[in-house]
This record gives C-alpha cells, structure tokens and sequence, in this order.
C-alpha cells in the first residue's frame, strides 16, 4: 500500500495513460450539474436586477431564512417548482 503523497495513478485504478473522461465517470451526474448551474446563474441576474428578494410568482418577499437556506429558490408559492 502506498502513502498518499507517494501514490501513482495505477494504485487508484486508472490506467497511467487513460484520458480522464467526466461524462463516463461513476456517480457524475451532468444534467443535475447543467440545472444547478442555471439556478446559479438566474441567481445571480436577479441579483443583479435587484429582485433575488422577490417571489416570481406572488411578487412578494421571499423571507431570508429561506434564502439563507435555500439561496436558488425563486418563488416560495407552494403549488410551482423552486
């Protein structure tokens, strides 16, 4: 066994000269990456516009807790998707 800082590449079982590869990689789910990248994105617009703080759907405020705890949500109306 080696110690990590000794390690090669072989000892995690990656062929030396294997080209790494994201999209067949175990557990690596691109489309859940896509969305969260999106909700990041339309985030930051709303910020930027000054509405992060408003609920796209009833218009009024999202509480801070909310958004402390769930910083992509953009409406709190329980019957639409965050």
């Amino acid at each position: 066994m080696s110690e990590l800082g000794n390690s090669t590449p072989d000892d995690f079982g990656v062929e030396p000269d294997a080209e790494p590869s994201v999209a067949t990689a175990p557990g690596i789910d691109l489309d859940a990456i896509q969305r969260d990248l999106e909700g990041v994105q339309a985030a930051l617009e709303r910020l930027n516009e000054g509405t992060y703080w408003t609920d796209e759907v009833t218009g009024d405020t999202i509480p801070s807790e909310v958004l402390d705890a769930f910083p992509l949500t953009r409406t709190v109306a329980s019957n639409a998707a965050h």
